[in-house]
């Protein structure tokens, strides 16, 4: 899908980040993802991605400066391993 969008015509011949480093925009690690979140902050079709990646509704990776996991924005991605943030008591 990347490519794709890589090719789209509002794109032009724009630098952008992901076209130098596509895969750190679908990495796993956290910290990955936040550099790749950084490297959007002063892309100029910033606002465009993100639109498009609602429409489209993109199931992983970081569109627009914003983290998508299962196909909703998401502000971090928790490492595995970790317990659930809402974690619900056991029942005496």
């Amino acid at each position: 899908m990347l490519a794709s969008v890589l090719e789209s015509s509002w794109l032009g011949e724009e630098e952008i980040p992901c076209r130098s480093r596509p895969d750190l925009f679908f990495a796993e690690s956290p910290s990955d993802i936040e550099s790749a979140k950084a490297l959007c902050a002063d892309c100029p079709v910033k606002e465009q991605c993100l639109s498009g990646a609602v429409e489209r509704r993109e199931p992983h990776g970081v569109w627009g400066g914003q983290l998508f996991i299962a196909g909703k924005i998401v502000a971090r991605k928790r490492p595995r391993g970790r317990p659930r943030k809402d974690e619900q008591p056991i029942a005496a």
